[in-house]
């Protein structure tokens, strides 16, 4: 039995083409904030594959910005496989590094929503591409890896279940490098919304993860952090709400702070809010979208059910951070139904709704999605292949009813508006009266 002597590399960072979005941005302590929240997330994909990982094997975790701190060579050529994770933006980085690092004559196994996405693409720059899920395959890996017999392609999700996932490596990571840690619950989001390029991408099926084991990995976190903060990295945590009512109760003993994403239907459950508030829940996430029902429209490949719970959206917010969850108001701008006016429409939703925090982005055609392949046959994407430009904060497509120029540079004013230390501060004074009151009057919030 060989023992392997492996690297697991997460290419990390915000990216952003716009130079002037980006020099803006370090002017503006909320745009600030955000980026620095995003940036420190580990890779729990890598994590999770380093934590199935046979014992006698050794494994080492890096995380890389850019080509400049990825590990040196007289590092990497002593590793008998690496395995590299990026995103769409910092795909051409890693595929650099993966070339690299086979020129020392050790393989690359590659995995991750772009590379499933764009397998034939990936081929090109390591020796074996996962495409969807990894833990079917990376053992199958390991074993070929042994043998010097890695296959050019692993796919197929072989009925993997939730319920068989392993403990992800935590201690392989340097924590005074983080300020959350993410924990998985479920995959899969029954909204399917066409720009979304999320865990749908990689599994066909909603899949939930078992409490028991959810509970092992925060218990873990727990013990190597003194005082965790835990995101779930759920597409759409609350789907199952049944399966959460059993949780929280069991989740509130552990004494943590968490985030998360969901939909606006929470809110029509004041027991699931208080519920949620006495478990530890600080904040959650909620794609938006657009602040008037033209911008819903056709937004899911299924349904409207977004455009339907606008006229609710005001009223769902304050019934949120009624209860002490600040809201992350997510915007996509640029969406087909957009015109100049919704910049301005977006800064006065917030103001109104005293969302705690706000989260725009331009509507990106990440490979893969519904909305890529739509844009490609209605010729409307600028450079097909141009990934660096899927960052969430560049413009690649044509809008319907602007330009590529006035979505860019109105983007940029929003920006500055929205994240601006008065904005930002006036945000954080309304959500803590919100706070205070629910303090003082929790039964009137239940």
């Amino acid at each position: 039995m060989k023992k392997l002597h492996i690297a697991m590399i997460a290419m990390s960072g915000i990216r952003a083409c716009d130079t002037k979005l980006l020099d803006m941005g370090l002017t503006l302590p909320g745009f600030v904030e955000r980026s620095k929240v995003i940036a420190s997330l580990p890779s729990l994909g890598l994590l999770t594959l380093a934590g199935m990982t046979p014992k006698h094997h050794t494994v080492n975790y890096f995380e890389v910005e850019s080509l400049n701190d990825a590990p040196q060579q007289d590092i990497l050529q002593h590793y008998d496989l690496v395995a590299i994770s990026s995103l769409s933006a910092q795909i051409k980085e890693a595929y650099r590094l993966a070339d690299r690092i086979r020129g020392f004559a050790v393989p690359v196994v590659m995995g991750g929503l772009h590379v499933s996405s764009v397998p034939e693409e990936a081929s090109r720059h390591c020796d074996a591409v996962v495409v969807g899920e990894g833990e079917p395959h990376w053992l199958n890996i390991l074993t070929d890896a042994e043998h010097n017999k890695l296959q050019q392609f692993y796919t197929g999700d072989g009925g993997f279940k939730l319920q068989d996932s392993p403990m992800p490596a935590f201690e392989l990571l340097d924590m005074d490098k983080y300020n959350r840690l993410t924990v998985q619950t479920s995959r899969g989001c029954p909204h399917r919304c066409e720009f979304c390029a999320s865990s749908v991408i990689l599994t066909s099926q909603y899949k939930q993860k078992p409490m028991d084991r959810v509970l092992a990995e925060i218990d873990t976190i727990c013990s190597i952090w003194a005082r965790p903060f835990i995101e779930f990295a759920d597409d759409n945590s609350f789907v199952n709400r049944a399966y959460w009512k059993e949780l929280l109760p069991r989740l509130s003993k552990r004494n943590i702070r968490w985030f998360t994403e969901t939909d606006i239907s929470i809110a029509r459950d004041p027991d699931f809010l208080q519920m949620l508030r006495h478990a530890g829940c600080v904040q959650v996430l909620i794609g938006l979208e657009s602040p008037d029902t033209a911008g819903l429209n056709g937004l899911e490949t299924k349904h409207n059910w977004k455009k339907q719970q606008q006229p609710d959206y005001a009223e769902a917010i304050a019934a949120i951070q009624s209860h002490g969850i600040s809201v992350n108001g997510c915007f996509i701008l640029g969406l087909d139904n957009h015109g100049p006016d919704i910049f301005d429409k977006v800064f006065a939703f917030a103001a109104q709704t005293k969302l705690h925090e706000v989260q725009i982005t331009i509507q990106t055609p990440f490979p893969g999605t519904p909305l890529y392949q739509r844009l490609k046959k209605e010729d409307r994407l600028l450079a097909p292949h141009d990934w660096d430009k899927c960052t969430l904060f560049d413009v690649n497509f044509k809008p319907r009813n602007m330009s590529e120029q006035q979505l860019a540079e109105q983007f940029r004013q929003l920006t500055a508006r929205l994240y601006s230390k008065e904005s930002t501060d006036k945000r954080k004074q309304l959500f803590r009266k919100q706070f205070r009151a629910s303090v003082r009057n929790p039964v009137a919030t239940a």
